[in-house]
């Protein structure tokens, strides 16, 4: 591949994973587990839809597991904590600390039972890998095959095994604090985590749609919803935090 080929990779496999962070912050994040966020049904089925493609991931599981990191956080039972199971197990195999909650029908049922597999879950988006399959079936037609094949290799590095993780490990091991609580944020990973990474303050405010407390923070997701918010796409349902 010439560099201009390689350069393209690089800018799909990001504009990928970007996709995917947004994705999940504001649907899947602020929109089901918090319900601090009402989408309109089309912005919420093209939600679903594209996580299907980018990242398999089923809706219920994702809230199910996000939910009980609330209810034990950094204490037993939380499923990624990096105080009970050290930082780099978590950044290192957050996927599959993960998918073994997730697998769990108890975890499902207490945490996110109104979130139960509907149609469009038993006919599409409860086959993650058909999803995943057919956005690199995508990549490799519209990029050429290797260079498909690569795209989607960073994009899932990137998002399963960089963001995802510093995220659940990093956010509860050391950084800022706004709030006394066991959770931390980082202004400079909060622009590519879609304004996750500004943890103490959701964890201060979980109800709270926009993560930034501070004119010295941005949450990039807020933006994004007020956009949404104005094409009427998107309505915030949880409170707004004063902003210092």
């Amino acid at each position: 591949m010439t560099a201009l080929h390689i350069l393209i990779v690089i800018l799909v496999a990001v504009a990928l994973t970007q996709t995917a962070v947004f994705l999940t912050s504001i649907y899947l994040h602020r929109g089901l587990a918090h319900r601090s966020l009402v989408l309109h049904p089309v912005a919420a089925f093209l939600c679903r839809l594209l996580l299907w493609l980018t990242t398999g991931l089923r809706r219920q599981e994702w809230v199910a597991v996000h939910r009980k990191h609330h209810t034990y956080t950094d204490r037993e039972g939380d499923p990624h904590s990096p105080r009970l199971l050290g930082l780099w197990r978590v950044q290192l195999f957050n996927v599959y600390y993960y998918m073994r909650e997730a697998r769990k029908a108890d975890t499902r049922c207490r945490f996110a039972p109104e979130l139960a597999e509907d149609r469009l879950d038993r006919l599409v988006f409860s086959h993650g890998w058909t999803g995943v399959g057919i956005l690199l079936a995508v990549l490799c037609l519209t990029l050429g095959v290797w260079a498909g094949l690569l795209a989607m290799a960073l994009h899932t590095v990137l998002y399963v095994f960089v963001l995802a993780p510093l995220i659940n490990g990093l956010g509860h091991w050391g950084g800022r604090q706004n709030f006394r609580n066991s959770a931390y944020n980082s202004r400079l990973l909060a622009w590519v985590t879609g304004g996750e990474s500004l943890h103490n303050n959701h964890h201060a405010l979980p109800r709270a749609a926009k993560f930034s407390v501070s004119a010295r923070e941005f949450d990039p997701s807020w933006a994004l919803i007020r956009v949404l918010a104005v094409l009427r796409l998107v309505a915030v349902a949880g409170a707004m935090p004063e902003v210092s």
